[in-house]
């Protein structure tokens, strides 16, 4: 495996870290999404990888090695020397936002003869991430792996965009398959949030909106334990999650709000939120995430048979607006764990994929540190 990585700060061009010729590499292309829309960094991206499969994904923040910066755009561009890739695309708009449908869809592309892996940057203002999974999946015989993000927008939440091999554009959601019999892959997620204050149940909901806690409505329940903090929703939700127990023996799940409607009273989180399932609001500290993310990179690491050569790091916006000038220790804390020869790559965003400890099914989830980590 050989791996250049380079930065794009403001208008200048980008400056590499290393140097390396690649053969057709895949090109990780994370960045703030202002930049992102910027009709030259297609071009500006193609003419320095003629050749490069480029993915393209707008963030909440850009990870490279022990740093997280903002308002810049970072390259990772891997060249894969013992096994191969194949990237597919689609778009929400052409599956009027069926989402699960379009997960289907999207895994039927990728032939699974040697299939080890597939890695999603979704779209993340609009897409049901917990449909989109299920979707995904719904073909995966074969015990690939599975694991990605949805792309951020700082906190704006306005837009986000993604793309393969054009410019980035709204919905689209992009695939990338990992092919060969030598590929170590290796995928992990942890939090390292607490809850607190009264447990409720979904009585109202669909899909991803939440209507009803208790019988009554969800948001203005929210708002009276936000009390001042409420006059700042959305951004101020990401303080406070809501942790989801959909069964009395499943594992809870952490669900980010995306978005509030003031006149339906609703509220729109990143994946779905069952009727009937227990609910408790959550809370964080700069040290429990930073050791959330020490326990994340243990159990990437728990098995493996080599050590990494690339992982790539998808962290969510709460925890960065959590630790603010102190968010770079949990991404050192994951290189005191994965080594100083992994080159690290990835970003900030609005939801994470990857299964649980010990499980092989993925599962949508917010507020936490997830890795994926690979060696040829």
């Amino acid at each position: 495996m050989k791996i250049v990585q380079a930065i794009k700060k403001g208008d200048e061009p980008f400056v590499f870290q290393n140097s390396n010729q690649l053969k057709e590499p895949l090109v990780l292309v994370f960045g703030n999404r202002y930049m992102l829309e910027s009709e030259h960094i297609f071009n500006e991206v193609r003419a320095l990888f003629p050749e490069g499969h480029i993915v393209f994904g707008t963030t909440s923040g850009e990870i490279i090695d022990d740093k997280v910066l903002e308002g810049t755009v970072v390259l990772t561009a891997i060249e894969f020397e013992k096994s191969r890739i194949l990237v597919k695309r689609c778009n929400v708009k052409d599956y009027q936002h069926d989402d699960k449908k379009m997960g289907t869809k999207l895994a039927a592309q990728f032939p699974k003869e040697h299939l080890k892996h597939l890695f999603v940057i979704s779209e993340g203002s609009s897409v049901n991430g917990s449909a989109l999974i299920e979707g995904i999946e719904h073909l995966n015989n074969n015990g690939c792996g599975l694991s990605g993000g949805l792309c951020g927008d700082d906190d704006r939440f306005e837009k986000t965009l993604a793309s393969y091999n054009e410019s980035p554009k709204e919905g689209e959601i992009v695939a990338i398959g990992f092919y060969g019999d030598t590929l170590e892959i290796s995928s992990a997620n942890y939090g390292g949030w607490t809850t607190f204050g009264p447990e409720r149940i979904i009585t109202k909901s669909q899909g991803n909106i939440l209507y009803e806690l208790d019988g009554k409505p969800a948001l203005d329940l929210y708002k009276t334990y936000l009390g001042e903090k409420a006059k700042e929703l959305p951004k101020s939700a990401l303080l406070y999650p809501l942790s989801v127990k959909t069964t009395e023996n499943s594992e809870p799940l952490v669900r980010t709000i995306l978005n509030i409607d003031e006149v339906e009273n609703t509220m729109t989180l990143a994946g779905d939120i069952p009727e009937g399932a227990r609910v408790q609001l959550m809370m964080s500290s700069v040290d429990d995430i930073a050791n959330g993310a020490f326990h994340a990179a243990e159990l990437a690491m728990e098995n493996r048979k080599s050590s990494p050569e690339l992982a790539l790091l998808i962290s969510c916006i709460g925890r960065k607006l959590v630790m603010d000038q102190r968010t770079e220790e949990e991404i050192e804390e994951v290189k005191a764990v994965i080594g100083d020869n992994t080159v690290i790559s990835g970003f900030y965003s609005y939801g994470e994929m990857a299964p649980f400890s010990g499980q092989d099914s993925c599962k949508l989830h917010n507020q936490t540190m997830t890795l994926t980590l690979f060696s040829e």
